[in-house]
């Protein structure tokens, strides 16, 4: 099976979040896109300290109509900080003869040096990095540690970089839409509104729950 993995704090989730994992999940033809909120991010905190169980609820909600993306709570029945190369290891664990597509951003990217065990990442899944329209890497590689770079080489036969695992480093262009979740908390807050961000079931959640206000209901 070939699984696409796409992590954060969806908080809330929204359009563009929908619109990556539609292309990466239509480009490499994926059998399945799991969207897994984190419970407790390691880098930050989550803004406004809305509950893993909001947060979860909106992602079932925004991927309702979509048969096959499905949302996980693997990260809170794991308990602890949300590393995700132990989520990778977990979801590798429950399937070890799958294909594992683990989806972030450039920004992302240029920061993995800084994940926890990252270098065991690249052996635990491809690695899609989405990028913005027009962005041209130069050096695929140049987030990575020197001494990581013999562990990669280029597979002319897919036009890829290959780590030594056999997993590919993947760079997709994204439809960019310019949306944010911290654009959205903010909206909210103002009392502005924000349905041409999120779907519609994720607008009617957040404003049945009190979310996003100055005194949230929680």
């Amino acid at each position: 099976m070939k699984t696409g993995i796409l992590g954060g704090t969806f908080n809330p989730i929204h359009l563009a979040h929908l619109r990556i994992a539609e292309e990466v999940h239509q480009t490499l033809e994926l059998d399945r896109t799991l969207f897994i909120p984190a419970a407790e991010p390691p880098h930050k905190d989550v803004a406004g300290e809305i509950s893993f169980a909001h947060r979860l609820a909106m992602v079932e909600a925004a991927i309702k109509d979509y048969p096959a993306f499905q949302a996980s709570d693997l990260e809170l029945q794991r308990r602890g900080k949300s590393f995700s190369v132990d989520t990778l290891e977990i979801l590798r664990q429950e399937d070890p003869q799958g294909e594992r597509f683990f989806i972030i951003g450039l920004d992302s990217y240029r920061d993995i040096a800084s994940w926890k065990d990252f270098r065991r990442i690249f052996s635990l899944c491809h690695l899609v990095v989405t990028t913005r329209p027009g962005v041209v890497i130069k050096d695929s590689l140049q987030p990575l540690p020197v001494a990581m770079h013999k562990d990669f080489c280029y597979d002319e036969d897919v036009k890829k970089i290959r780590h030594k695992s056999g997993n590919y480093l993947i760079f997709l262009e994204e439809t960019k839409l310019d949306i944010s979740s911290t654009q959205i908390r903010g909206l909210k807050r103002k009392g502005q509104p924000i349905e041409h961000l999120v779907p519609a079931a994720v607008a009617a959640y957040i404003e049945e729950n009190g979310l996003y206000k100055e005194n949230p209901y929680r």
